[in-house]
């Protein structure tokens, strides 16, 4: 390997964004956080939406600072949450700011599309979980409401990719993100004719697929000019942020491993060589989404930390402002098996008042209501280790082999409670960390791209050597029954 280099991994979740300088030397990485910001919804005329000049301005101020501390960078890339895009008019401009995935007009299309292919033959075509935030229902609902911006689009990129064309000037579509959209045929990596044909979508607007690992261009003058810097090569890294944070598992080629990578959604799976698109795979919801080196990431899509953060803000208004390890400790002082609920019901989705929402699922499965918020947060860690138990469950029976191990990186691998919860519910050794895995990951394929590091294999060694996980195993004395029902 190559001497030491510097990269900025710019890394945009739902909650917040940073840039964070990536420093990789032949023994190790080391993540040094340079800017951090909020990041969330705004109401825009009754709809949600990103605010795309903030946050590309909030990129900037944090790509000046890193350059400012470390002046020879080696390259920049983006990642982001999937399913959400701009749509760019013939001059390549941004027509209007990016819907957020939460927003209403979604609702039902799901249903629409259904009507046009069966669920069974748009998951043969795509093999993607049904969620109506993807991008197809979102593509669909626009078409259906006869949207004048549909008219004026001439290209679609989604939403880290976007952030990386207003630096470069280059339009293109990285395919773990691009896979998230449900438009992809995921048996060959390139756009569905058929989706698009039988939905009546223009498949004209869609950019072309690249891999992670390609150096795409370099900023542009006017952006290296306005941020004070040299024109720093830009890199599509695994653009979807579960696939930097999957890349940056720390696991070894001997070990059967799972990964979930917990934050405000959790994301549970294996690797796989090929898309797994199947009558057991349509059943389980399963959904394959790209990864590096050609892999698919076979998972699911459960709503994770959500409810909690929700919970967390509606407390925050009320004037409780618990942070979220008071309020672990407040569940871990609560009785357990108080409640059950699906964290993944759609009464859950859109952001307000979720301990409201909780106590209406309550009373309407003839539950008792949580008035204590320790009880409302045990309840919601432990239905969510209670769904990691059955999710790995279904993976085994889809793989066909038993799961020793299970990976849990991002932010939510710092909540201890949680993590022997999905311990004790699934009897599997849980591994937890690195937290900052999804900016790793993005460091560690631009360091493919620019040749300082060769296999996946290697850049998973490399962590190991990084980072110190922390380990939990099962404190139940009864022995798991194996549960692959539906």
């Amino acid at each position: 390997m190559a001497d030491e280099k510097r990269y900025i991994a710019v890394d945009l979740g739902a909650e917040s964004g940073r840039v964070m300088l990536g420093i990789v030397s032949a023994d190790k990485i080391r993540l040094e956080e340079i800017h951090r910001f909020i990041n969330g919804p705004v109401e825009q005329n009754g709809t949600l939406r990103w605010d795309f000049d903030r946050l590309m301005s909030e990129v900037k101020t944090g790509i000046g600072k890193a350059v400012k501390e470390s002046p020879e960078v080696a390259g920049i890339g983006v990642d982001s949450w999937g399913v959400d895009f701009g749509l760019l008019d013939e001059k390549g401009n941004l027509i209007e700011n990016p819907y957020h995935y939460r927003d209403s007009r979604t609702n039902g299309m799901i249903e629409k599309a259904c009507e046009l292919l069966t669920k069974r033959e748009i998951y043969e075509h795509t093999g993607i979980q049904f969620l109506q935030l993807n991008t197809v229902y979102q593509l669909l609902s626009m078409r259906l409401s006869g949207s004048p911006v549909m008219a004026k689009a001439k290209r679609l990129i989604f939403m880290a990719d976007l952030v990386s064309y207003f630096l470069s000037g280059k339009p293109y579509a990285e395919y773990t993100l691009a896979s998230t959209s449900q438009l992809m045929d995921m048996r060959s990596g390139v756009w569905s004719r058929a989706i698009f044909q039988k939905l009546n979508l223009p498949i004209e607007i869609m950019p072309e697929i690249v891999g992670p690992g390609t150096v795409i261009g370099t900023l542009t003058n006017n952006v290296a000019k306005e941020i004070g810097c040299p024109r720093i090569p830009v890199i599509a890294v695994a653009s979807h942020d579960t696939a930097s944070a999957v890349a940056a598992v720390p696991a070894d080629d001997k070990t059967r491993w799972a990964y979930l990578s917990s934050g405000t959604w959790s994301l549970m799976g294996v690797e796989s060589p090929n898309a797994i698109v199947n009558d057991k795979t349509f059943a389980y919801s399963f959904t394959n989404e790209g990864g590096v080196e050609g892999t698919i990431r076979l998972l699911k899509n459960i709503m994770g930390l959500w409810l909690l953060q929700e919970c967390k803000k509606h407390w925050q208004k009320q004037g409780i402002d618990l942070s979220y390890n008071q309020l672990t400790e407040l569940a871990a002082k609560a009785k357990s098996g108080s409640a059950t609920i699906d964290v993944d019901s759609s009464c859950f989705l859109a952001p307000g008042d979720m301990p409201r929402r909780l106590n209406d699922y309550l009373t309407k499965t003839g539950q008792k209501t949580i008035d204590d918020k320790g009880q409302m947060v045990r309840m919601i860690l432990e239905n969510l280790a209670r769904k990691y138990a059955k999710t790995i469950n279904q993976l085994e029976d889809v793989i066909g082999n038993a799961i020793d191990r299970l990976h849990v990186v991002g932010g939510g691998s710092q909540n201890d409670l949680l993590n022997q919860l999905t311990a004790d519910a699934t009897g599997k050794i849980v591994t937890a960390g690195p937290v900052e895995a999804t900016a790793i990951g993005n460091i560690l394929m631009q360091a493919r791209a620019t040749g300082q590091l060769g296999g996946i294999s290697q850049a998973r060694g490399l962590v190991r050597c990084s980072f110190t996980p922390k380990e939990y195993r099962s404190q139940n004395t009864t022995p798991k029954k194996n549960n692959t029902k539906k």
